[in-house]
């Protein structure tokens, strides 16, 4: 079932490295290595793989930074690993695009649950992209190319922005609660705490929004957000 699945890891631990890519190689996936992040950037931007495996202290170019270089051209899953566990970290990682993150040491039951669930949450997008597209007032969502659409202009969105605007406009006139959005599109269980959901709904706002008139997505306090339509 993961036969066709390609995990990049950077990380300059060799020991780490070995261990992460044999446990993955063991359930199904097909993996590649590289050491230093700027041996690893050329490596995910030259081919393509369905998810990285990021250090985030790595040599010659942070994974920070290859984070963020990547971003430019590609939605490429990332989920970082590493030994720093601020929040300041978390949110950074997070709002670079990072899909997930994991600190060290970890138990490598905990890294392949967390593949799983990034893979299951994907293959779940793909299954509701196969409905009629999505609109609500001049927006449209075409899932079958995951493009976004104001009136005749196409709204470029990162893959976390396109999920996040799918979750809120296939619930419509409902309020969508901050914890149901950390769930459903970024698979971190109920009750996590962080404002991730509030930055990307300002990310969101900036791309989409038209000056001078209401927000598309409206505020709920306390709860979450909605999209409805004003009579």
């Amino acid at each position: 079932m993961n036969s066709s699945k390609r995990i990049l890891i950077i990380e300059d631990d060799k020991n780490i490295a070995r261990f992460v890519s044999l446990e993955l190689e063991h359930e199904g996936y097909q993996t590649a290595v590289q050491d230093n992040g700027r041996k690893g950037l050329e490596e995910a931007m030259s081919k393509d793989y369905d998810l990285i495996l990021l250090d985030l202290m790595l040599p010659e170019l942070d994974g920070f930074e290859v984070a963020r270089r990547l971003r430019r051209e590609k939605d490429t899953h990332i989920i970082m690993m590493t030994a720093r566990d601020s929040t300041m970290d978390r949110v950074a990682g997070l709002d670079i695009g990072a899909d997930d993150y994991i600190t060290k040491p970890f138990a490598i039951e905990e890294l392949l649950a967390r593949v799983r669930s990034l893979f299951r949450r994907e293959d779940h997008i793909h299954t509701i992209e196969k409905s009629d597209n999505t609109s609500f007032r001049d927006l449209v969502i075409d899932k079958t190319n995951r493009t976004v659409h104001r009136g005749k202009k196409v709204i470029d969105l990162t893959r976390r922005e396109y999920d996040l605007l799918l979750t809120l406009m296939q619930n419509v006139g409902d309020v969508v609660t901050r914890e149901y959005l950390v769930s459903e599109v970024w698979g971190y269980e109920e009750g996590t705490e962080t404002n991730v959901v509030d930055v990307y709904i300002r990310y969101l706002r900036n791309k989409i929004d038209v000056e001078g008139r209401e927000s598309y997505i409206q505020t709920v306090r306390g709860m979450g957000y909605v999209m409805r339509d004003r009579k």
